[in-house]
């Protein structure tokens, strides 16, 4: 009974955390003629009320797609079907074709932010909530100390309380993905992963670990037995859950084209914005983007990114396991982050979902990753002028991190789950044994820089000359860490076996 109460005020405490953050500014907030992503959601909900399905993804007079035309899967134009059905019942004025564009007061802001809380409530929280509560070899306390800390991970609860986004809703059904594979409910985690995708294809980003696990189940479990039953199993769930989702959209070849041309836009060109991914980082020094043709920006993305996941998906099929999947899952989003081809700075939070799952494993870990992620997305929140939530949550959340793991406690080599590789190191240089000092001093040189960068950007006014100076610091530093993590992880992935080896001869 006491360990519900708990969980149900650390829900609480995530909700009003969450709404709290909703009271602040929101993505072009009186920035005519575009404004920002708040309004794509709600023109989003004005385009599938007024328009027949047909046309939601066609450029014409009434669905002009280079005014935020809808360009995610059609499980989102759905979604905002059903949001837009409410609007039309409380006022109609809010989806009014034509004249609602950029449409904007106190009431349907509200409407808009209550709409985010209800599908974090009904998608993401319960499977948080859940997650935790599986967790095993831990203390009721732990748990729920656990599902505080990745309630109130800042990055997701800014982009989508803040800035103003749905992504609460593809990351929650991919945690409910995660929950049924890792518990043997492969079915139904397949079925919750395909809507997942069927959200947002950004979750493809998690596509090659939920494959590779479920293969390498299959190939356990035999080929020429229950395995191929399972593989046929998870092929009709997978093929069935698309066809549902894109019925509409098969009834003519060009439908289907027009809706894969508007998710998989490649004519917009290796990045946007300012992304802390590589070749948004390093284009200071070397301007891939003017150099190369549009096909070569593609060929070598791409082969960058298959190359950097491609070890950690092969010891996945040949050694199947929960934990290895979670790790799995951050190293093989960190890849597509970095290396692939047009990437948003948003798109980092399908890094920290995994991270946040394996936070009670590596904690010191996975607090410095997640608060790197979220100030790689500075430039954003700052133009979005979320400075003091961004300021506040970050705080919060470390503080809550802190405390409820005594992360500065677990710098050993066992605690960074770095000891087989260290042993495996002193092979050969005897006296390595300073690992976990240079990961102490890392950590410190990536708090200090992060701190004084925003500091600079708040306070300071960049050279004339250098007008973007601060925004591409934050994303070159942001990157060099994320770099590190793509190393760290692996390793982690990499000697995993060797740990598990000596573990069991101890004991």
């Amino acid at each position: 009974m006491e360990k519900w109460y708990l969980m149900t005020t650390v829900v609480l405490i995530g909700l009003t955390v969450r709404w709290t953050v909703s009271l602040n500014s929101y993505s072009g907030a009186g920035k005519p003629p575009m404004f920002g992503d708040y309004e794509a959601q709600r023109h989003w909900q004005e385009i599938t009320f007024n328009l027949p399905i047909k046309q939601w993804y066609f450029n014409s007079s009434d669905n002009d797609l280079l005014y935020w035309g809808l360009d995610y899967p059609p499980l989102t134009a759905y979604h905002s079907l059903l949001c837009a059905y409410v609007a039309k019942f409380i006022n109609p004025d809010w989806i009014a074709l034509h004249t609602s564009r950029g449409y904007e007061s106190q009431a349907h802001k509200l409407f808009m932010r209550t709409t985010v809380l209800i599908a974090d409530l009904l998608v993401y929280i319960p499977a948080v909530v859940l997650y935790c509560c599986c967790l095993k070899e831990m203390s009721t306390k732990k748990k729920i100390a656990n599902a505080l800390c990745i309630l109130l991970y800042p990055g997701l609860i800014l982009i989508d309380y803040g800035h103003f986004q749905y992504n609460s809703v593809s990351l929650g059904f991919a945690l409910w993905g995660v929950l049924g594979v890792s518990y043997d409910w492969d079915l139904l985690g397949s079925l919750a992963f395909c809507l997942a995708i069927n959200y947002k294809q950004m979750e493809l980003y998690h596509s090659l670990p939920f494959f590779c696990f479920l293969l390498g189940k299959c190939f356990k479990k035999g080929l020429k037995g229950k395995g191929f039953v399972l593989l046929i199993k998870l092929a009709c769930t997978v093929v069935a859950s698309f066809i549902l989702c894109w019925l509409p959209f098969f009834t003519e070849r060009e439908q289907t084209l027009q809706v894969l041309r508007r998710l998989f836009p490649v004519d917009r060109g290796l990045f946007e914005d300012k992304v802390a991914n590589v070749w948004c980082s390093f284009s200071v020094f070397l301007k891939i983007k003017d150099i190369l043709p549009h096909h070569m920006q593609i060929m070598i993305s791409f082969c960058f990114t298959f190359l950097s996941l491609l070890p950690a998906c092969i010891k996945l099929i040949l050694q199947p396991s929960p934990k290895a999947f979670k790790f799995t899952l951050v190293t093989c989003a960190l890849s597509f982050f970095l290396f692939s081809f047009q990437v948003h700075e948003k798109s980092i939070l399908l890094v920290s979902l995994p991270v946040c799952l394996v936070l009670s494993e590596i904690p010191f870990m996975s607090t410095w990753f997640l608060l790197v992620s979220t100030f790689s997305m500075l430039p954003l929140l700052l133009k979005d002028e979320l400075l003091m939530p961004s300021v506040v949550t970050m705080v919060a959340f470390f503080i809550a991190c802190a405390t409820s793991f005594s992360i500065f406690e677990k710098t050993s080599e066992e605690e960074l789950q770095l000891k087989s590789f260290s042993i495996s190191v002193r092979k050969y240089l005897p006296y390595f044994t300073f690992l976990p000092r240079i990961i102490q001093h890392l950590f410190l040189i990536s708090i200090i820089m992060m701190v004084l960068l925003t500091l600079m950007t708040v306070t300071l006014d960049p050279p004339q000359k250098l007008p973007d100076l601060f925004s591409v610091l934050v994303c070159f530093v942001s990157c060099l860490n994320f770099l590190f993590f793509l190393v760290y992880f692996n390793i982690i992935i990499m000697w995993d076996s060797k740990r598990r080896r000596s573990q069991k001869k101890i004991s």
